[in-house]
């Protein structure tokens, strides 16, 4: 029962000291949502060209996401006449370029984890664009396109499709201060934590568990931390593998990836762990349901080629300008509850979160969150 305890007072330990950056994150996303319609997104990605990945890589930032929902999400704007490439490229940034990701690696690991994220995401999107103009063949497209146009069901296709964006004429802030720009904020403020709830407390309790029973001196043997050459080669190519196999995905991996930073994994082996949140099991199985088989190993095999040059990019560049932290120096919140700016910004940050959900509850909300993991056409199917 100590061993619980212990693992239970980290993970609650972690919990307290990111709880106002995610009602941050998750609020300032919203706004940006409201204002954004579904149907300009799948007008401006009709192609690969350079300039509409840099687009979609903005617009997925924007329409921040749980794993699940951002590749539910990039399946239907494939389906609306989304190019493939610039689809992927959206359901990356959904997922590794965002608010509350970067304020979350702050928190908990420091500002270079944040700037490596934001610097090695679209790294990773050039090297999976150069990758698919050079293997992607018509064939396996057109047979990926077959395949997602039978609306086999994976999971948030529900949440994917409803668009909860303003409406109406005048300007961004006549619209968002109004009654229907409080609603609009409300809905994706609420829908948004509905979908990473669970990813999250999984990722929070798994951390603790690691934390509190598995000895550093593991993960040190493990990443070969005495060796520091061997750590950096072999962290971007292990950080995905251990994601995959952790099946935690969304911002719930970053508790863990505090936890193997501390064990002695290499800077950019963190940073490709925090990307393969794609690439765990489930999701690969949606890939399966979605595209067909032969296209989610292509997945699995481009995803992960293209998060470790993103690894490795970031070790190389990070570690040329002497800002990789010290490992010595990471820390895992063990503190709890003490009356710090952290308590004074929570109980900030907790009552806004209650104002948006009253409003969410008052104006229809309840009846949406039913709704987030069906088949939103009724055409999607459970079939393999």
């Amino acid at each position: 029962m100590e061993a619980i305890g212990h693992a239970l007072s980290i993970a609650g330990s972690m919990t307290w000291e990111v709880t106002w950056a995610l009602i941050l994150g998750f609020t300032l996303s919203a706004v940006v949502q409201a204002v954004v319609r579904r149907s300009t997104v799948v007008r401006l990605l009709g192609d690969d060209r350079p300039r509409t990945l840099a687009v979609s890589a903005g617009l997925g930032a924007a329409s921040s996401s749980c794993s699940y929902a951002a590749v539910a999400l990039a399946r239907s704007l494939f389906r609306k006449g989304a190019d493939f490439t610039a689809a992927m490229a959206f359901e990356i940034a959904s997922t590794n370029l965002v608010i509350e990701l970067g304020v979350i690696l702050a928190l908990l690991m420091g500002w270079q984890f944040t700037a490596a994220e934001f610097v090695g995401g679209p790294v990773m999107i050039v090297v999976l664009a150069a990758l698919f103009r050079i293997l992607l063949r018509e064939r396996l497209l057109r047979q990926a396109r077959e395949q997602a146009e039978r609306g086999v069901a994976g999971s948030m296709e529900g949440h994917a499709a409803m668009d909860m964006s303003l409406r109406g004429e005048g300007g961004f802030a006549r619209r968002l201060f109004s009654r229907d720009g409080f609603t609009s904020v409300s809905h994706i403020f609420v829908m948004e934590w509905a979908a990473i709830l669970r990813d999250l407390v999984a990722g929070l309790l798994i951390a603790g568990a690691i934390a509190a029973w598995v000895p550093d001196e593991f993960w040190q043997t493990f990443f070969l931390a005495d060796h520091p050459l061997a750590a950096k080669l072999i962290g971007p190519l292990v950080g995905p593998l251990v994601a995959i196999a952790t099946f935690v995905c969304s911002i719930g991996n970053v508790p863990l990836a505090v936890v193997l930073w501390k064990g002695g994994i290499s800077f950019g082996g963190v940073i490709a762990f925090i990307y393969a949140d794609l690439l765990i099991l489930p999701i690969l199985n949606i890939y399966r349901k979605y595209y067909g088989i032969r296209m989610a190993v292509f997945l699995l095999v481009t995803f992960f080629a293209a998060m470790a040059v993103a690894g490795y990019a970031v070790e190389f560049v990070f570690g040329g300008l002497g800002l990789v932290p010290d490992q010595a120096d990471a820390r895992i919140p063990e503190e709890g509850i003490t009356w710090n700016y952290t308590t004074w910004l929570n109980i900030a940050f907790l009552l806004l979160a209650a104002a948006l959900l009253v409003r969410f509850w008052r104006t229809g909300g309840p009846a949406m969150l039913r709704m987030m993991g069906e088949a939103p056409d009724g055409t999607g199917t459970t079939g393999r």
